[in-house]
């Protein structure tokens, strides 16, 4: 109850940050069309957050686990290229999406170390040769080297220890694939 109520209170506050949906409303219901992912350079980190968790809803899960790393390392990017106005404004909302729409998506992912190393792949390959209107690669290329350097080195980790991870997902309950 506490993750979900957590998630509203950062949708809420982050519809002052994403002026292409007009309402907490649009936030919860509207659904993101091709369209629309053809504009996520332009907008918000967030908005990649949501389409994650839209294409995780409707069954297409991997493609999920890809658009959450590329969320995850713009808004990563995002945070550390504004610092002053990111610890104010940014940060909360972007802690409430890891802990929710963030842990279903690793659990998810983490039961094949295989194609979560490989969705991390392609997200650091898209987001390289994709544009990203909302904090300039030019202007802030020491900080945006710094944020793929460290998805970089959580995808080592991940290659690095797949049995561990597997074996401690077997020990939870977690199914492995």
């Amino acid at each position: 109850m506490f993750k979900y109520l957590l998630l509203l209170t950062s949708i809420l506050f982050l519809v002052t940050a994403l002026p292409q949906l007009a309402t907490p409303l649009d936030l919860l219901t509207s659904k993101m069309s091709s369209a629309d992912e053809a504009n996520l350079p332009s907008m918000h980190p967030a908005a990649y957050y949501k389409y994650a968790k839209q294409l995780f809803n409707e069954g297409r899960k991997d493609d999920a686990v890809f658009w959450f790393y590329v969320g995850q390392l713009r808004y990563r990017f995002f945070l550390t290229a504004n610092p002053t106005i990111a610890e104010a404004r940014y940060q909360a909302p972007f802690s409430a999406l890891n802990a929710t729409i963030g842990e279903e998506i690793n659990e998810y992912a983490g039961g094949n170390t295989t194609t979560w190393v490989a969705a991390i792949d392609r997200a650091l390959a898209w987001d390289l040769t994709s544009p990203n209107y909302f904090t300039s690669k030019e202007h802030f290329h020491k900080e945006y080297i710094a944020i793929r350097n460290g998805l970089v080195e959580l995808k080592k980790f991940i290659q690095s220890h797949a049995q561990e991870i597997k074996a401690q997902r077997a020990k939870s309950g977690l199914p492995n694939r």
